[in-house]
């Protein structure tokens, strides 16, 4: 497809600053970003197979009795007092693991805001990012909260590279909203400023995020063209992308704006990375819940519009450099 322009345009303990006229993850059979990496450099957590399924003990919560909330929540999940969140905690600033090892980002911190309004705890669980949705489908996890772009396709369930059915789809609360960003070596864009001059290049990109559905769509236009081969190396994670970059065995990395941004400033102290290019295919995040959960989905809607309508919403994403990319309605299903 046509990569549409939308405006101008990694690890901790740093908090980023970054600015933007707007600011996604995606994969090929689900969509992410990110949503919101580049965290390599930084000795962040390279996550292999199905992921450490191991509890975070920072998640955030209120008890049942005083939470405003509580009633809209399914009485099994009241019952536990836990929601088991599905994770790629490795993409910064959106979820990664900070300096003493403690789930940090803007995932986190939204979820235990939200925690307080059902009374519940959100327990993050470590996992790469093309499991989440099977993990939903066998129950491993109540949501998945990982910088996913929400669309049809994933509500479908319909795999994007062959347009066959291949699962139930999930429906997605929207949180927060993000395009995608080209970045390479700092000095070294090689003349890169539109996905059009990706032909001929080596684009390194995390396995079927948004951005590696945006490269396979840019690699058959390259093709069409006559202009060149893009060639695509994916990894499990954004970190790995970058690592393969910084060592010269790929031009370019693509990744969410904020995720993109996140490592330009943190990556090396700010001297690894450089964005190139405008943002692309603005889009929602979406926290992902199973068809059949729709009184936790309806109550995980009530729980993010009352964070954004209590002013909380807008200290995270503040917080986390990110608030151009804020949003005011919680919707469901917004994605196209």
């Amino acid at each position: 497809m046509a990569v549409r322009p939308i405006g101008n345009s990694t690890h901790p303990p740093e908090e980023p600053t970054m600015t933007a006229s707007s600011t996604r993850r995606s994969t090929a059979t689900h969509n992410r970003l990110a949503a919101v990496g580049a965290i390599a450099v930084a000795g962040a957590l390279l996550l292999t197979g199905c992921g450490d399924q191991t509890k975070d003990k920072d998640s955030g919560g209120a008890s049942t009795n005083s939470a405003p909330l509580a009633d809209k929540l399914p009485q099994a999940v009241r019952d536990k007092g836990v929601i088991k969140v599905g994770s790629d905690i490795a993409y910064a600033p959106v979820e990664f693991k900070d300096s003493s090892g403690k789930t940090a980002g803007i995932d986190p911190d939204l979820a235990a805001a939200m925690g307080k309004q059902l009374g519940v705890k959100f327990e993050f669980q470590n996992a790469t990012f093309d499991t989440l949705i099977g993990g939903l489908a066998s129950k491993r996890y109540d949501i998945a909260m990982s910088a996913m772009t929400d669309t049809k396709d994933r509500q479908e369930g319909v795999d994007s590279d062959t347009g066959k059915k291949v699962g139930a789809g999930v429906d997605f609360v929207d949180y927060f909203t993000a395009g995608v960003s080209l970045y390479t070596n700092k000095g070294d864009d090689q003349g890169i400023k539109t996905w059009d001059d990706l032909c001929g290049k080596t684009m390194a990109v995390q396995r079927n995020t948004f951005s590696h559905d945006l490269a396979k769509d840019q690699a058959a236009k390259c093709k069409k063209d006559g202009k060149g081969t893009l060639k695509i190396e994916d990894f499990a994670t954004n970190p790995e992308a970058e690592t393969r970059m910084r060592s010269k065995g790929a031009n370019v990395v693509s990744a969410d704006f904020p995720i993109a941004a996140y490592s330009v400033k943190n990556a090396g102290g700010g001297k690894y990375f450089e964005i190139v290019g405008d943002q692309v295919e603005a889009g929602p995040y979406g926290i992902a819940v199973a068809k059949d959960n729709t009184q936790l989905r309806d109550a995980l809607q009530a729980a993010v519009q009352a964070v954004i309508d209590s002013g909380e919403y807008k200290k995270i994403v503040e917080k986390w450099g990110v608030a151009d990319g804020a949003i005011t309605e919680a919707k469901i299903n917004g994605g196209s």
